[in-house]
């Protein structure tokens, strides 16, 4: 089937395909004439819905009014006592604990009555301090931003060009807040000591000394290990500066000094690596040290210890100096302080995740309700491997995955992560005990395997003699089978094989899909656009980014552009399926609403409104799109009438956007269809005049008027007609694939292949290549090879060899520019002058064979004197 003009440009729209949920405009949109499916009502009401708050701060569901919060993580409950009791043996089992907020030290519910008052009141003051003005940079600081991340990136200029202490006061100062902040919280969450006895000790180093030691710990991140390594406690390792790392120009990798100097483990977090590289680069710092712990997990960070030594004394005239040097390594005391605080034990992927919740939140926090505002916060009181779970799953296709199936290495205790995850309402889970009903088997079947499927297939299909093989042939038959009711045992069988199963919950996967489309704005990229980054394979620019005016409005805004959405999704399955009854709905809603929208927009426009290129995030962009597409859609099907009118109602409605000159082009051509030719030229003179038809489209109208606008149809000939004929000069000779081409130019020809044939073609190789490189020319690529590796293929080439082909090349280029050998093999042997040698290698599989174009190519290459073969290539 051909491609649609405009399915392409939908399906990157709509980007990751959400579960439906069927919404007012869309439940006659999906409405069939076949039977309704009970089954996937019921499935939604097992899954979990997302708790929302009371007045007076329990925690109720829409139908269960008693919810409770776990006072272990934090995570909402039922209320029954058997929920309660199992999630608190999970929790105690694991010793999971919720990171207490400001408002819940205030409370002051789970810590003992001394310890929370003093926290309370160190707490209060350190905000105090907080509130009363201190800047960095110039810029307060508000609770939300008190992280040691963001007061580090804003404060990455000074620190990298800092010559002095003199500005660093107020930089320091809200550090120090910062990690009084986090170890009060810390005091107040576990009941431990104060904070002099919890971070690690870390020595300074005297204005004196010439050779002083400090010793602190950190963690190694990025780890690396090669297949013959086993790291083990107190292995010794030293640090060494990569300034050249396309990442990071501040990297240092950490490398083992017992398993061998040149054995990578990783690199010191980048934090750390900020202010220690410095050091190390201007002020001849030496760090040495050794493995504390082994992880767990390997992908883990390490802890280690490091012990620095200060190899050239400071003189006493550099004063400037030494007041770097101190501001410097003040700042590495903070950072591995604030890192015992918070290890990063978070993978990266993770990270990304939580970055985007984070952004979306703080950006976008208007458009999200109450319940789903305490999904989201609940997120972040999650374990790790509860974190790093639900974005694995998150991100593959699904929607069932196979717990059996699951295993990834920074993931453990699989079974306890999945219920703490169920219990959060995150996803839903069903095993072998369960009843079918509730369940969309369709959706089950797609877990098992061919083998498994076949296995139930036998048992059930064999008597009416149906064999099947292929994967969807079986999932067809067992799922019509099921719906027909033919077996009552196949829904158990089904849930035997496929074991026990989880999946995204719909409250979740609604939720989520609107986050990453809120941060992104886009359906094309997806968390697949942060690994680029963290690979370094794309960098992207760093700047600041104002909000003058949000995205989305009001939450109505959105909802109404996630429909719109929903209806593109539609008709792009419905498309896939060849569903055209289905496609004609999206097509009619669309419509409807395509009348009102822009109408209502002009009126309601005034100034200090949103830029126009806001309109992109509209539902009504979204709607564009979609009749854009059902006009191909009447193209392909011959009903010329129907896209006229949806070209009209978008001409009439949109009248200020691009793709003015698309449409008005394809009105044109469908009216010339039905003989409206009068009709057809006016629309395209009228487009010619649009000042939003532009390049291609302008140009095909205007092509369309000369060929349309002829007598006694219009007697005056538009002034743009000899622009529009001009004849554009064509990339080699029109002669170039005749035999006209040799003969023309016989005495030139045979002139340069003498030169060629005497030693000189590596100067007429340079000369060329100097003169015309990048012009286009048929038959050359200019960035396939270098220059030096062409001066080095005609050396080993020769000149005989190089001049016969080329002359045969020349005589009939037509017949000798496909078959040629796929390998050309150079190399030189040595020795000075020594010309090298050639070589061109056919490469053929074991059944494959010469083609007659290919024999003949190998023996002409025979014939001018080239060193040629087959290599043939045997199966494993």
């Amino acid at each position: 089937m051909q491609r649609l003009d405009g399915r392409e440009s939908l399906s990157r729209l709509i980007g990751k395909k959400r579960k439906r949920t069927l919404s007012s405009p869309l439940s006659l949109l999906l409405q069939s004439k076949s039977k309704p499916n009970p089954k996937e009502e019921e499935e939604k009401e097992a899954e979990v819905e997302a708790p929302s708050t009371s007045n007076d701060g329990k925690i109720k569901g829409n139908d269960d009014p008693v919810w409770v919060s776990c006072p272990v993580c934090g995570s909402s409950i039922r209320g029954t006592d058997h929920m309660v009791n199992s999630h608190l043996d999970i929790c105690l089992t694991r010793g999971a604990k919720k990171k207490l907020t400001q408002r819940t030290l205030l409370q002051l519910k789970f810590c003992p009555i001394s310890a929370s008052k003093t926290s309370a009141g160190v707490l209060d003051n350190t905000r105090a301090a907080i509130r009363e003005g201190e800047l960095v940079g110039g810029k307060e600081i508000s609770d939300s931003e008190m992280t040691i991340e963001r007061i580090l990136s804003e404060n990455n200029e000074k620190i990298e060009h800092a010559s002095g202490a003199q500005d660093v006061s107020k930089l320091t100062k809200c550090i120090d807040v910062q990690m009084e902040i986090k170890t009060v919280e810390n005091t107040a969450n576990e009941n431990i000591v104060p904070q002099s006895t919890m971070v690690p000790k870390v020595d300074t180093f005297g204005v004196e000394d010439s050779k002083v030691l400090a010793a602190f710990e950190t963690f190694i991140v990025g780890r690396k290990f090669h297949d013959n390594i086993q790291l083990q406690q107190g292995c010794q390792l030293f640090l060494s500066r990569d300034p050249q790392n396309a990442k990071d120009k501040h990297a240092i990798k950490v490398l083992s000094t017992d398993l061998g100097a040149g054995n990578m483990l990783g690199y010191l977090p980048r934090e750390l690596a900020k202010f220690l590289s410095p050091l190390m680069d201007n002020h001849h710092l030496k760090c040495e040290g050794s493995v504390i712990s082994i992880s767990e997990h390997p992908l883990d960070p390490v802890p280690i210890q490091l012990v620095c030594e200060k190899m050239v004394a400071s003189g006493k005239g550099e004063h400037d100096g030494q007041q770097n040097f101190e501001f410097l390594w003040e700042n590495v005391k903070r950072v591995t302080e604030y890192g015992k605080l918070n290890p990063p034990s978070m993978t990266k992927y993770q990270q990304n995740f939580c970055l985007m919740i984070e952004e979306v939140v703080n950006n976008h926090t208007h458009l999200f309700t109450s319940e789903e505002k305490l999904l989201l916060g609940s997120f972040d009181s999650l374990s790790n491997n509860a974190q790093r779970l639900f974005v694995r799953i998150y991100t593959r296709k699904g929607p069932w995955f196979r717990m059996s199936n699951i295993s990834y290495p920074e993931i453990s205790d699989l079974q306890t992560t999945s219920e703490e995850l169920r219990l959060a309402g995150y996803i839903c889970s069903f095993n072998c005990s369960e009843d079918v009903v509730k369940y969309n088997i369709k959706e089950v079947l797609e877990v098992l395997n061919v083998f498994e499927m076949r296995e139930i297939s036998n048992s059930i299909l064999s008597k009416k003699g149906v064999n099947l093989t292929r994967r969807q042939e079986l999932i067809d038959a067992l799922f019509s089978a099921y719906e027909d009711e033919t077996c009552q045992l196949l829904p158990k069988m089904i849930l035997e094989r496929a074991g026990t199963c989880i999946k995204i919950s719909s409250a979740a996967d609604i939720l989520f899909w609107r986050v990453q489309r809120l941060f992104f704005l886009n359906g094309e990229q997806d968390f697949s656009a942060f690994l680029l980054s963290d690979l370094g394979l794309i960098k992207f620019p760093q700047y600041n980014c104002a909000i003058v005016h949000p995205i989305f409005q009001y939450r109505s805004d959105l909802l109404e552009y996630e429909e719109s959405v929903e209806v593109a999704q539609i008709m792009d399955e419905s498309l896939d399926e060849n569903n055209l009854e289905k496609v004609m709905r999206c097509i009619n809603v669309s419509h409807e609403h395509i009348q009102t929208s822009f109408r209502e927009a002009a009126q309601s426009s005034k100034c200090g409104s949103p830029p126009a290129f806001f309109s992109r995030f509209s539902a009504s962009w979204v709607y564009s799109k979609v009749l854009s597409l059902g006009v191909s859609v009447f193209e392909r099907e011959r009903r010329y009438e129907d896209a006229i009118r949806l070209l009209k109602d978008l001409l009439s409605q949109i009248t200020r956007d691009s793709r003015r000159g698309y449409w008005t082009l394809r009105l044109s051509i469908d009216l010339e269809h039905i003989n409206r030719v009068n009709e057809s030229l006016a629309i395209a003179e009228e487009g010619v005049l649009d000042p939003c038809v532009r390049a291609g489209s302008k140009l095909a109208l205007q092509r369309r008027v000369l060929r349309l606008a002829k007598p006694p149809r219009r007697w005056k000939t538009p002034s743009y007609a000899n622009s529009v004929k001009r004849t554009i000069k064509e990339m080699a000779p029109l002669d170039f694939l005749t035999d006209d081409f040799y003969i023309t130019r016989r005495n030139l020809i045979e002139l340069h292949l003498q030169k060629i044939q005497k030693g000189k073609a590596g100067e007429i190789l340079i000369a060329s290549w100097d003169s015309h490189v990048g012009t286009a020319c048929h038959g050359v690529n200019w960035d396939r090879h270098s220059l030096s590796d062409l001066r080095a293929v005609v050396s080993c080439i020769g000149g005989s060899c190089l001049a016969s082909l080329c002359r045969h090349l020349a005589l009939d280029y037509r017949s000798w520019c496909s078959g040629m050998p796929d390998l050309l093999l150079w190399r030189f042997h040595g020795g000075d002058g020594d010309a090298g040698r050639a070589k061109l290698v056919e490469v053929k599989g074991p059944r494959d064979r010469l083609s007659e174009q290919q024999r003949a190519w190998m023996l002409i290459l025979m014939d001018c004197g080239f060193d040629v073969e087959v290599c043939k290539v045997g199966s494993p």
